[in-house]
């Protein structure tokens, strides 16, 4: 039986964090007080509350690169990352890890990206040409 995924972090400001995930990424707004917002992060609900971000660092190594841990994330089928990812480009986000290919050529080939909502809360957004992919060794 496949579920729904819930998350809730703290961001430092609903209007921003409602212009990145809604107006950049895409997800659709839910419902909201004055302390938070939820939205569709692509399929699954997140709940963004006022509050101090949850501290991380470079520390998870994935493939050649040190990544931000912890963090969150989505995967998405491939042509609809190539799509976001030339949102973002186009959009002049500044990446943690710009758009790339991860383990080309090996099981669980993927595309990847990593980045920052505006409170700091990192976020990896990956892609598969093939979702059995995902959990091969």
């Amino acid at each position: 039986m496949k579920s729904l995924f819930h998350m809730a972090y703290h961001v430092t400001d609903l209007k921003h964090s409602r212009e990145f995930y809604g107006n950049l990424l895409g997800c659709t707004e839910g419902r909201s007080t004055d302390t938070w917002v939820d939205f569709d992060f692509f399929g699954h609900q997140i709940s963004l509350h006022i509050g101090k971000p949850f501290e991380t660092k470079n520390t998870g190594k994935v493939g050649n690169h040190m990544v931000p841990m912890p963090h969150i994330g989505i995967i998405l089928s491939l042509d609809n990352w190539l799509i976001l990812s030339e949102r973002l480009i186009n959009a002049d986000l500044e990446f943690e890890i710009p758009p790339q290919i991860r383990f080309e050529g090996e099981a669980g080939e993927q595309r990847t990206m990593f980045f920052r909502d505006p409170s700091g809360n990192p976020i990896e957004i990956k892609g598969f040409k093939d979702f059995k992919a995902i959990f091969e060794a």
